[in-house]
């Protein structure tokens, strides 16, 4: 119940943010290893694109790829929510004394994340690959033509096997790994000491919300770098073996990407990034809390 609580929980959330997401993943992918001053900007910023997308391709590309979206929030979020509730439910996070231990709350975030970000990849990358098609005229990055999730796993998987369905892996996992640990453990320590200031009333919303607004902060600023890198590795044009042909891994994508672009580089779609994983974080973490405790209150 746990993990489709979580997975129920990040759904809801990322039907408010996919279009969020649209506008990141175009953004990160704008002006790809060329330096600053050097392209054509076709988002200047997060609402210059919201305008330019649903101007040029359709106010319907906002929701591209959100079948893909919804599944990867659904498998990844729920192993990664529904890991660190067992973990939490079990005892493992908090010290003798009943406090709770952020380094095992950072550990636990972590290693749930990767698991959850591992298994969903293959679904990831499809995702960015749609979200990333464009018209011409409004064009970012490598240009995939795939007709829908189903139709581009399948022709992944029949080119490339298993291993270029996985591509980009590795890859995506510090992102993940920094991103899960950072969001699950601003997400509990803030909670914690809301509860023990007392600021709200017992088992308010408002605690839950309050500490998810934190957490979102804290994820944008540890997670940006390796997102952009993230969305590189994922939407790079393949050989025929499926090899990415323009990183070897997400340290040289890092490396790549702050040589040419320099350190703002790194920070590439910041604003929409926040915009996208403040309100995630916020939605996803405010439904699993109100899930899990209504359904604790109900089966009890």
């Amino acid at each position: 119940m746990d993990f489709l609580m979580s997975g129920l929980a990040a759904c809801g959330a990322c039907v408010f943010t996919n279009p969020l997401e649209v506008v990141k993943t175009r953004m990160q992918l704008q002006g790809e290893l060329q330096a600053p001053g050097t392209y054509q900007r076709h988002y200047r910023n997060v609402f210059h694109a919201f305008f330019t997308i649903g101007k040029v391709d359709g106010l319907a590309a906002l929701q591209k790829g959100l079948a893909p979206a919804l599944l990867y929030q659904f498998l990844m979020n729920g192993i990664r929510l529904g890991t660190y509730g067992l973990a939490d439910s079990s005892g493992y996070l908090h010290t003798a004394e009943g406090t709770l231990s952020p380094v095992r709350s950072a550990a636990a975030g972590g290693l749930a994340g990767v698991m959850g970000a591992y298994l969903g990849s293959p679904i990831y990358m499809v995702k960015t690959h749609l979200q990333a098609q464009a018209a011409s005229e409004i064009a970012v990055g490598h240009q995939y033509k795939h007709q829908g999730m189903f139709q581009a796993l399948t022709e992944i998987g029949q080119k490339h096997g298993l291993v270029g369905l996985w591509r980009g892996a590795l890859g995506g996992l510090p992102r993940v790994a920094v991103g899960s640990s950072t969001q699950l453990c601003t997400f509990s320590s803030t909670k914690d000491l809301l509860s023990q200031w007392e600021i709200f009333p017992p088992q308010s919303w408002k605690v839950a919300l309050a500490a998810a607004m934190v957490s979102g902060i804290a994820v944008v600023l540890a997670m940006t770098p390796f997102d952009v890198a993230s969305t590189r590795l994922y939407n790079q044009p393949t050989d025929v073996q499926g090899k990415g042909l323009m990183y070897r891994g997400i340290l040289d994508a890092l490396l790549q990407t702050a040589r040419t672009e320099g350190i703002f580089g790194m920070y590439k779609g910041i604003g929409a990034s926040y915009f996208r994983l403040g309100p995630h974080t916020i939605l996803s973490l405010f439904f699993w809390d109100q899930l899990r405790f209504l359904y604790h209150k109900y089966t009890k």
